[in-house]
């Protein structure tokens, strides 16, 4: 009986427990905000895929070096900015050379039909990219949403993909496919729109009316696993009231203790507040507090551009090793597809994600659920970092960095990453007869084997360097050989 006792008692502590930490309450400023821990599956998760897609997928336009998504503003605006120099008329002469003066942007709503989208075609793809969490955007900067909501209305026209093209739910039904092949479903979601007329002229009552009503829509009927904000960065985190917003989120939603949200939130908030910081081309190693994630197209664009070849793509070793680049310091990478207005995902990222998928098949344990080592990489002599001039890290960057270096440029001979039972070593290349791990203080490991055959290999500890031998490689053997791994066994 005593025994009975002894068991119920402790049962009423750790329910009592996790009932007391799920009725935390968090007060609408940041340092409540910022002492909610992020969720640990993010942290694990490592790969995840960035969507954009909506009205500007059916020009599927810009000149390179822009991002295509952007369409409305280049249109509107007359000008353009990115990776490059422009004259900044180039969509509008684009535009009224393909579609004429009198057509508007609003006319491309009607032919973003998506009547080619498979939901479920898309999530087994996703699953074997290796991806864990998949975030959509369910409204960019043109204001017109992919699921049905009554602000996406209050233009005065409606402005959603039930009731203008696609005459369907997209972010339902992708959401039901994602979570049923068993990953994580975030969603983008934009503060602000540049031609709503309540944000050009009453921005307050654009808050009030229309932003804070439908992102609350959009968690409470989806439930998501991240909240992707942007658009943040023309007012301050005050006049959106994005700290009233995430009390509610993490007080009363109905995801508040699982979803993890980022840190775009009011100007000057991006890698200040929030829940993981992010990064945008960028990709290098920064010495961030909280979890972070570099985001970045396959190409440039991120909406899907026609006007991209497939010498402005990313190859697969190079997204490969960027995604070890960022692992190796700790961060997540989200990369981007953009698919057509039918609803197709061009086959050139369909053959990226699957080669990736492929790398992560034979070799994910060095990257899912790890964590940084005391060096993130290993450089040969030489000036360190290399990057292009221009403001945004191109993707060649990483085959500079590692197998393709400018005189005088080291490389990142080895990535390092570990968990609980063992430190992961990442070649980028294969080496002839052996690597030196420098500096190497961990005391001699059980043994040393190559992932990609499972077959152990000899090694030799000096002082602080551990030196191992490269097994015989035959190519027959490894699957992928974007990059190789040794696993050291603690």
């Amino acid at each position: 009986m005593r025994k009975i006792w002894v068991f119920v008692l402790i049962m009423m502590l750790l329910f009592g427990s996790e009932k007391l930490t799920a009725q935390k309450k968090y007060e609408p400023t940041w340092e409540s905000i910022d002492s909610r821990k992020t969720p640990d599956w993010f942290g694990n998760a490592k790969f995840g895929i960035f969507i954009h897609w909506g009205p500007y997928s059916v020009p599927a336009w810009s000149p390179k070096g822009t991002y295509s998504e952007w369409y409305q503003y280049w249109l509107q605006n007359k000008t353009l900015f990115g990776n490059g120099n422009f004259k900044g008329d180039e969509v509008v002469n684009y535009h009224e050379k393909t579609y004429g003066k009198d057509f508007t942007y609003y006319d491309f709503g009607e032919m973003f039909t998506a009547d080619l989208f498979e939901p479920d075609a898309w999530a087994t793809l996703f699953k074997n990219s290796g991806a864990k969490y998949i975030v959509l955007t369910s409204k960019h900067h043109d204001g017109y949403t992919l699921w049905p909501n009554k602000e996406a209305n209050d233009r005065g026209f409606a402005w959603n993909s039930m009731e203008v093209g696609a005459k369907r739910d997209l972010v339902g039904e992708l959401s039901k496919s994602v979570k049923a092949v068993g990953l994580k479903m975030g969603l983008y979601y934009s503060l602000y729109e540049w031609y709503h007329p309540w944000w050009q002229q009453d921005k307050e009552r654009f808050v009030n009316d229309h932003f804070l009503p439908q992102v609350k829509d959009l968690v409470t009927k989806y439930e998501p696993d991240v909240l992707w904000a942007d658009g943040e960065w023309d007012m301050d985190a005050d006049k959106w009231k994005s700290k009233e917003l995430l009390a509610w989120l993490f007080n009363e939603s109905k995801v508040k203790n699982s979803i993890v949200i980022n840190d775009r939130w009011g100007k000057g908030v991006r890698k200040h507040h929030g829940g993981f910081f992010t990064t945008e081309y960028e990709s290098e190693a920064p010495e961030f507090t909280r979890p972070w994630e570099e985001c970045r197209g396959m190409g440039f664009s991120f909406g899907y551009n026609q006007n991209e070849d497939a010498q402005d793509y990313n190859s697969s070793k190079s997204l490969v090793l960027m995604l070890i680049n960022v692992v190796s310091t700790g961060g997540n990478l989200l990369l981007d597809i953009g698919p057509d207005a039918r609803g197709n995902i061009p086959p050139i990222m369909q053959d990226r994600l699957l080669d990736i998928g492929k790398w992560l098949k034979v070799n994910g344990e060095a990257i899912y659920n790890t964590r940084p080592w005391k060096d993130s990489f290993q450089w040969s002599k030489g000036e360190q970092n290399y990057k292009p001039k221009q403001h945004y890290l191109g993707g060649d960057f990483i085959l500079k960095q590692t197998i393709d270096p400018e005189p005088g440029y080291a490389v990142k001979e080895l990535f390092f990453t570990q968990n609980d039972e063992a430190y992961y070593v990442i070649l980028p290349k294969w080496y002839p007869k052996e690597i030196m791990i420098k500096g190497f203080e961990s005391s001699k490991p059980s043994k040393v084997t190559f992932l990609a055959t499972g077959e152990e290999l000899k090694w030799k500890k000096s002082e602080n360097n551990l030196s191992i031998q490269m097994p015989e490689y035959y190519p027959s053997k490894v699957e992928s050989d974007y990059a190789f791994v040794f696993k050291i066994w603690k």
